[in-house]
């Protein structure tokens, strides 16, 4: 079993393995700051120091020994990613494997499941309702893993259907409010109206590939959650006949007619929608920041995700981003998750929004900015994550999930492969992934 376990930490965190790290015992005086009688608490963030994220988790850190002085102390590491996302992932898993984890560590949102599984985490002491009720939605349905809650985040983040409204408008095409958005047939007649004037700008309706990596997965699950469909079964453990559902084969093929039509190019272009050339692009929330910053040319407008023509109403567009939790190293639960609650609560997530423009996890953070209400795209985009904010899929087997997803939509979508055959290999790459956390 212990080897078992060891193997399924490496496999998930596909880490390079580090030499085994040597256990620190930190006393009082060791660290400025640190006193007699206070307990020492360990964090670990995956940023550099030297960013404005860095920044924030240091300031946030620094305000929580000063609240809690004489109680706790809190002592932060930074151990930045690296540009293929190791770095950060490799330290966790030496440390997993020498047991030599700090008290608090942060968790991408979509894979705390996977991590939970594992025993890399473990669940945060009981929050009161009160508690509970400080935060959106979607970030206590995030960190809940089997009824139990194993971290909270300090941010949340969306995806926005940015379009470009100078050519919507010449195209007679208005935007819907976000309680009526475009269906699936009425954006293919909407798209069949842009195209000619993208056409003579050199360029397609739609700016929109399917990148390796979680951007695939996070632009476009909506399509699929808003048809009926998802990636797993409810428990995490099941992927046949749901990953490969009739649901999902026809979101696939609603794809496939975006590049049949030509709405769509089957090659990556740069800078499509930013060089005023595309009507619409899928992207995420910093994407407002980005362009009304780097290409004030364009109009910019952010209008409601698009649904399937059998959208119930309910959630469906994403979320999900960095969050803490308390590691399953710690023997200090309680202060654990003390440190937790205050790096993701309202002043951190403030201090995050006013320093990274990152949409914050607290209801508190959004009254006391103007920008989600004065900023007709900030707001839309909030309006969109408080109203239909949809995590992505708890598994154990995330990684594999996402991956699958961004190769059945590359090779249905752009090779012409069979969508059924794609959908089928996908789910026996991630059965076999499945076994170690099934038995079968």
């Amino acid at each position: 079993m212990k080897h078992k376990f060891k193997s399924a930490i490496a496999a998930l965190l596909a880490g390079v393995m580090l030499g085994g790290c040597t256990s620190m015992v930190v006393h009082p005086g060791d660290r400025p700051g640190f006193d007699e009688g206070e307990e020492y608490l360990s964090i670990w963030v995956h940023s550099i120091e030297d960013t404005d994220e860095g920044q924030a988790y240091r300031e946030s850190v620094d305000a929580f020994n000063k609240e809690y002085d004489g109680k706790y102390f809190a002592d932060i590491e930074f151990v930045p990613r690296n540009d293929s996302g190791g770095g950060y992932a490799d330290k966790i898993n030496a440390s997993v494997m020498s047991g030599d984890l700090p008290d608090v560590i942060t968790v991408d949102g979509p894979n705390i499941s996977a991590y939970a599984a594992n025993g890399i985490i473990q669940p945060l002491s009981p929050l009161s309702d009160e508690q509970r009720d400080v935060y959106l939605p979607s970030i206590i349905e995030q960190g809940t893993v089997d009824g139990k809650l194993y971290a909270l985040g300090a941010m949340e983040s969306s995806v926005g259907l940015y379009v470009n409204k100078d050519i919507l408008e010449k195209a007679g095409v208005e935007i819907p409010d976000k309680a009526h958005p475009w269906t699936w047939s009425e954006f293919l007649e909407i798209l069949a109206k842009v195209k000619p004037i993208t056409d003579e700008l050199g360029g397609y309706p739609i700016d929109m590939t399917f990148p390796a990596g979680e951007a695939t997965i996070y632009f476009y699950a909506p399509f699929f959650w808003s048809n009926g469909g998802d990636f797993v079964s409810e428990d995490g453990l099941t992927v046949d006949g749901v990953f490969n559902s009739e649901e999902n084969a026809e979101t696939v093929e609603f794809f496939k007619t975006l590049v049949a039509d030509g709405y769509m190019s089957p090659v990556a272009i740069q800078d499509l929608f930013e060089s005023g050339r595309a009507a619409f692009k899928f992207d995420g929330a910093w994407a407002v920041n980005n362009i009304t910053s780097n290409y004030p040319d364009i109009n910019l407008g952010v209008a409601p995700y698009v649904v399937s023509d059998n959208w119930d109403g309910g959630r469906y567009t994403p979320t999900g981003s960095w969050a803490f939790a308390a590691s399953s190293g710690t023997d200090n639960i309680d202060g654990a998750t003390a440190l937790v609650q205050y790096m993701s609560g309202v002043d951190s997530s403030i201090r995050l929004m006013e320093k990274t423009n990152s949409m914050p996890s607290t209801w508190a953070a959004y009254e006391t900015n103007d920008l989600f209400t004065s900023d007709p795209n900030y707001k839309a985009l909030y309006d969109q994550l408080s109203t239909y904010g949809h995590p992505r899929s708890k598994t154990p087997v995330y990684p594999q999930v996402s991956t699958s997803v961004q190769q059945v939509l590359e090779n249905s979508v752009l090779s012409g492969h069979d969508t059924k055959e794609t959908m089928d290999k996908a789910v026996n790459r991630i059965n076999k992934k499945l076994k170690r956390y099934t038995g079968q």
